[in-house]
């Protein structure tokens, strides 16, 4: 989300925090080389500890949800072994519980290896103090499911915000707080034929 990611939030974050950004952005949107870890924040939090390996998917949680009941719905195989990261903004809690329901009954979250969950933004009940929290909601619906899940990580509306690349291999570790980029974003320069 680069709006709030570079526009809004950025001039209020420390300058540590921006160069490091910076940095991790030219990296990750210029070089060949993998990325590795993320770097993480005191707010990370193990919600279910385990490790994960797979392709990123995700987004907005309320997006995805929505996208599955159109033509153009992913197939359930693009969730197999996945890492799914989700956020949301706005609306209620109970929203987000009934969005995590939707993807628990069409058979995403028997698919996926991990999840991440981004810091949630202006969510009525989810207030500090509120019950149920977030954590809770997110461990009540995947149930008895051996799936990872690491909370509060800044990446989408939160800003400034973590590079989420759809499709990359990440590697998930919940308990020790750590989610790494596997894989490169960007491929070597192919040439096909001389330059004129």
């Amino acid at each position: 989300m680069a709006v709030p990611g570079f526009g809004g939030q950025w001039p209020s974050a420390p300058t540590a925090c921006q160069a490091e950004l910076e940095q991790l952005y030219c990296r990750l949107l210029t070089g060949t080389a993998v990325i590795g870890a993320l770097p993480a924040s005191p707010s990370w939090e193990c919600w279910r500890p385990g490790r994960a390996e797979g392709p990123l998917i995700g987004g907005v949680i309320n997006r995805i949800v929505l996208a599955q009941a159109t033509p153009f719905a992913l197939p359930l195989e693009r969730f197999d072994g996945a890492v799914l990261f989700w956020e949301e903004m706005g609306g209620l809690a109970s929203y987000v519980w009934s969005y995590l329901q939707v993807m628990r009954h069409c058979g995403i979250l028997d698919r996926i290896s991990g999840m991440v969950v981004g810091v949630p933004r202006e969510i009525g009940g989810l207030e500090p103090g509120a019950s149920p929290s977030l954590r809770e909601i997110v461990l009540d619906v995947l149930g008895d499911r051996d799936i990872p899940a690491l909370g509060n990580v800044e990446f989408g509306h939160a800003g400034p915000n973590l590079p989420m690349p759809v499709g990359i291999r990440a590697g998930l570790d919940a308990q020790r707080r750590t989610l790494s980029l596997l894989e490169p974003t960007v491929g070597p320069l192919a040439m096909t034929g001389p330059v004129s």
